[in-house]
C-alpha cells in the first residue's frame, strides 16, 4: 500500500532509524499493518550481541511507533503540505511485553489498532509478529505536534 519512498514522505525518520519498510494495509482512524525486514547488516547487531544477534526490543517498539505515526498523520484532516510541518511525539509506551527474539533474516510484521483518537492525540495497541508468532506487544500514546 505504501512503499519506503512514500513512507519517507510522511515520516521524518531516515536510515538507520527508519524502521518500517512497507505499509501493507491501512484503514484510516482504525488500523495499520506494516513490516520491516531484519538484516544482519542492521547497525544494532554490531553490539547486540556479537555472535548471538538479537534485534533490540526498543527498536521493535520504535518500528511499531513509526507505523502508528503513519496512521496518525494519514488519519488527520491535514493536507499533504500541512503534514510536512508536523511530527509525532510518543507520550507513553505501556504494557510492553516481549515474547520471542527477533533475529537476522526475520520479517517483523507490525499490526496496530486505534483504541482512542481525539484531534491530535491517539492511543494504539500494537503487536509485532515473526512468522505469525507474537513477538512483542504494547500500548502506545502519541500526539501530533508542530516541527
Amino acid at each position: 500500500m505504501l512503499d519506503i519512498m512514500q513512507i519517507q514522505e510522511i515520516l521524518p525518520h531516515r536510515y538507520p532509524l527508519l524502521l518500517v519498510d512497507r505499509i501493507t494495509d491501512m484503514e484510516l482512524k482504525k488500523s495499520i499493518k506494516g513490516f520491516k525486514n531484519i538484516s544482519i547488516s542492521e547497525p544494532a547487531f554490531q553490539g547486540h550481541f556479537p555472535g548471538h544477534p538479537i534485534y533490540p526490543g526498543v527498536l521493535i517498539l520504535e518500528g511499531m511507533a513509526q507505523c502508528g505515526g503513519v496512521l496518525a498523520l494519514k488519519s488527520s484532516d491535514m493536507t499533504e503540505e500541512e503534514m510536512k510541518q508536523k511530527v509525532i511525539y510518543f507520550m507513553s509506551i505501556d504494557k510492553a511485553k516481549f515474547r520471542n527474539p527477533v533475529r537476522p533474516g526475520d520479517r517483523l510484521d507490525y499490526e496496530l489498532e486505534v483504541v482512542r483518537m481525539k484531534s491530535s492525540l491517539m492511543t494504539l495497541v500494537g503487536k509485532a509478529y515473526v512468522d505469525g508468532k507474537l513477538t512483542a506487544e504494547a500500548e502506545l500514546k502519541a500526539m501530533i505536534v508542530d516541527k
